[in-house]
């Protein structure tokens, strides 16, 4: 079952938080995550979200995006924001969607 690492980020020193961005995108990569947002435009549509980027990453599994997260180099990486940017991240598990496919008609035979 895929998970997702869903993160709020506000950037204080965008150049800095760039070497954060370079590290971390090559272990997401190396340890079978990929992005699926990153960054850009959004708006609130209801309820209060933070201000920042959000950012959202797809994991094969949990187990996955913890190992990702728990590594000694994501440890590493982490090093890289500290004191320049503001995160709150949650581990989400998916659940595959239910059919969006019309069930056919019955096949059986109409006598006349």
């Amino acid at each position: 079952m895929s998970a997702y690492l869903i993160v709020n980020v506000i950037i204080h020193d965008r150049e800095r938080f760039a070497n954060y961005g370079k590290a971390t995108a090559a272990l997401v990569q190396r340890f079978g995550g990929r992005y699926l947002v990153l960054g850009g435009a959004r708006e609130t549509l209801e309820g209060k979200w933070p201000e920042g980027k959000s950012v959202i990453s797809e994991w094969p599994s949990r187990e996955a995006a913890l190992a990702f997260w728990n590594s000694p180099e994501y440890a590493e990486a982490r090093k890289l924001r500290a004191g320049i940017s503001d995160a709150s991240v949650v581990l989400v598990e998916g659940f595959p969607p239910p059919s969006l496919t019309p069930t056919p008609p019955s096949t059986g035979s109409i006598s006349t």
